[in-house]
């Protein structure tokens, strides 16, 4: 009887957000008008990046990669979750469920890759301001950025091929609003332990580490910054990493918050809500707080903006 139920899990019926069914039209328009700016904002940083000169800077060319990242997290998760809401759960296949995973573990991993890579410029930029040209590259910058893609790919498909050596046990419920690792063990017949051992095993690559770098890479700026004598020096030094440092603080807060704590003791509602979060709300928050926080890409906007305007009166 359980190999047959095992042979039989060939789709999952998503639940989505039962709890609150009859907010259900407006739910479904504020995602939709969230899922709207966020592939606005950072469609809007890819090409100010891609056409502006003054910022084709390393900085800049790691933020149009985090913003195409983005889009494609939100993409993933998104339109089939509207689709979840209004149809009060939907039926996904396997191969669609492990697909959607396998999407949106790439595009975390990556992310992760490209903060990493993003703080690293920080740090030359500040503690070792006279090399930065030399080491930063054009070149340097493809290449890093080549190999967090394909790392965030690879380690993403060991987590798939994982996940389908699993053995899947009826029910074939659930309670969630896309294909999650931790919903999907939950349907595991198979030893947790080799699973969740692997799985840590592959964390720390995707998240241990790029987090532990950094952290030093942050703490060698703060010294650094410190040690510059003039206040206006200190604050300008200060502002150029503090929308990286901004992003850094709410991808990782709500990536460990999903991912780290414990799951035990919280509720299905909880963590629902950790991964609206991680999944819906992160990736609008990053163009939001360039934009409004970084003059360079104000004022490459308001250029832009300017020469589209005068293009069409003349």
């Amino acid at each position: 009887m359980l190999r047959e139920n095992q042979t039989t899990v060939t789709e999952f019926l998503l639940l989505g957000f039962p709890a609150i069914h009859n907010f259900k039209i407006l739910l479904f328009f504020v995602f939709l008008l969230l899922y709207i700016f966020t592939l606005a904002g950072n469609v809007l940083i890819i090409v100010l990046v891609s056409t502006s000169h003054q910022l084709r800077t390393p900085m800049y060319f790691f933020l149009s990669h985090l913003s195409l990242s983005d889009i494609l997290m939100t993409t993933d998760i998104v339109p089939n979750m509207l689709y979840v809401i209004m149809a009060e759960g939907a039926v996904i296949s396997l191969a669609g469920c492990i697909s959607q995973y396998f999407l949106f573990g790439a595009s975390a991993t990556t992310e992760c890759f490209l903060l990493t890579l993003m703080s690293y410029d920080r740090y030359l930029a500040i503690c070792n301001p006279l090399r930065y040209s030399s080491i930063m590259d054009f070149k340097l910058c493809c290449q890093t950025v080549f190999w967090s893609w394909f790392l965030g790919f690879m380690l993403s498909l060991n987590m798939v091929i994982l996940v389908c050596s699993f053995q899947l046990c009826n029910p074939n419920v659930i309670d969630h609003f896309f294909c999650d690792i931790n919903p999907l063990l939950e349907h595991s017949c198979s030893n947790r332990f080799i699973v969740d051992t692997v799985l840590s095993f592959l964390g720390i690559p995707c998240v241990i580490l790029p987090f532990i770098f950094i952290i030093v890479t942050y703490i060698c700026i703060s010294i650094t910054i410190l040690r510059i004598s003039s206040t206006t020096g200190r604050q300008k030094a200060f502002s150029t990493c503090s929308s990286h440092l901004a992003i850094v603080c709410t991808y990782y807060g709500t990536l460990f918050a999903k991912y780290v704590i414990p799951p035990k003791g919280q509720s299905v509602n909880v963590k629902k809500i950790t991964s609206l979060l991680y999944t819906v709300a992160t990736p609008l928050f990053n163009p939001i707080i360039y934009t409004l926080r970084n003059k360079e890409i104000q004022a490459a906007l308001c250029k832009c903006i300017s020469i589209r305007v005068q293009t069409h009166f003349e």
